[in-house]
């Protein structure tokens, strides 16, 4: 109660009045514009004076740059309602998104002071992680724990990264980029746990007799602990065959517990299902990556990584982004034909990006990057005055609670 009025009190600009507003907003632009550079680089007609190969750029900024925000964006509006402590507002908000942005100027233009465009671009997630940990051991709220040490796993993936492209190893393939995909497949993983099912029910609940998602239990706890493990074996032995099986078996794990989330009950709403899907990437991601590492001249170790970084990272984190954003809002919880098209683009950019993985013709990439952009796009146009403006009544009962 007491972050809710300090946000509804709040004086300042209403962009600052809460985490998901800036970060959200940012984020969403920051992904198409990434892509958009990155198609120019493909074509040849521009090369960025990056502090990293241009490859490496590309990989870093999706992972570090757009993930690290949309993270911020989630724990800075969830972790004041895990604690009951107030919520970062105001100038200190303010000062942590110009920290993020100033990380993305130093990456992309860095090329000559690659030291001082690592300290800069660390500085934002060294700046989160303090937050988190102030929060949670000021309210003494251990069942938080893993999520700071997530966010701690990112900045570590991201020192990583920058360390190797320091000394001149390839940054997009090495430690760095596999545990930021780590960390963020993981997140996924734990609060998607908890939200998807939530959610699911809350919305069932009203929609009459039938079944309804099975509460978090020892099952969901050994699937999350096969995921753990799975990706620290990963991290330490990338190519590794006894991984590659490890990471089969947990794509079958994650997809059985999604099954006991009735997703086939919630195709009627778009603001549920897109939950559904955007999980059900996780075990594909499993899949693909898996099989990258069984059979590498069939799928490319690195093309395999796509089914979670534009499947799972892109879709979830969009699922969430516009869900938040209404609910916290005051709109009602319901996707309109603008959802519907951003949820579509993505699907589209994530299922063309997984078929060019596979050999595919090279106009895939381009569907992939052109989907990409265009959903990304979209959900910055349809949602900055819903992220800039002071919050607003719902004129109609939540349908998607």
């Amino acid at each position: 109660m007491a972050t809710a009025q300090k946000q509804r009190s709040f004086q300042g600009p209403a962009i600052l009045s809460g985490g998901f507003r800036p970060f959200f907003l940012l984020a969403g632009i920051w992904a198409a514009l990434v892509m958009a550079l990155w198609l120019a680089v493909l074509t040849g007609r521009l090369v960025l004076p990056s502090a990293f190969d241009q490859v490496a750029w590309h990989a870093h900024e999706l992972i570090f740059g757009y993930g690290s925000a949309v993270v911020c964006g989630f724990l800075l509006t969830a972790v004041p309602n895990w604690t009951g402590r107030l919520p970062v507002t105001g100038a200190p908000l303010g000062a942590l998104a110009c920290v993020w942005i100033a990380g993305r100027v130093a990456v992309a233009f860095g090329a000559s002071m690659p030291g001082l465009a690592a300290v800069i671009d660390l500085g934002f997630l060294t700046a989160l992680a303090a937050i988190i940990a102030r929060e949670i051991v000021a309210a003494g709220n251990r069942r938080n724990l893993p999520v700071l040490v997530i966010v701690l796993a990112l900045l570590v993936g991201n020192a990583a990264f920058h360390y190797a492209a320091r000394v001149g190893g390839a940054a997009s393939t090495e430690t760095g980029i596999r545990l930021g995909v780590a960390a963020l497949v993981t997140l996924i993983s734990l609060i998607g746990g908890r939200i998807v099912p939530s959610f699911t029910s809350n919305w069932l609940a009203k929609q009459g007799p039938g079944p309804l998602p099975v509460p978090m239990g020892r099952f969901d706890v050994g699937v999350l602990g096969a995921t753990v493990v799975s990706l620290a074996l990963w991290l330490a032995w990338p190519e590794n065959q006894i991984v590659g099986g490890l990471f089969l078996a947990t794509a079958v794990l994650q997809l059985l517990r999604l099954r006991r989330w009735v997703f086939w009950r919630t195709l009627s709403e778009p603001l549920v299902w897109v939950l559904h899907l955007g999980y059900l990437f996780i075990s594909i991601g499993f899949a693909l990556a898996g099989c990258g590492i069984l059979w590498p001249d069939t799928l490319p170790a690195a093309a395999s990584l796509h089914g979670w970084l534009t499947g799972a990272v892109g879709l979830m984190t969009l699922a969430v982004m516009t869900r938040a954003s209404l609910g916290h809002s005051g709109r009602e919880l319901t996707a309109g034909p603008a959802e519907v098209a951003i949820y579509l683009a993505i699907l589209t950019a994530a299922s063309a990006r997984v078929a060019a993985g596979f050999g595919g013709p090279d106009w895939l990439l381009h569907l992939a990057a052109t989907a990409w952009i265009g959903g990304f796009g979209l959900f910055a146009l349809r949602y900055w005055p819903i992220l800039t403006r002071a919050r607003t009544a719902a004129k109609k009962p939540s349908r998607a609670a």
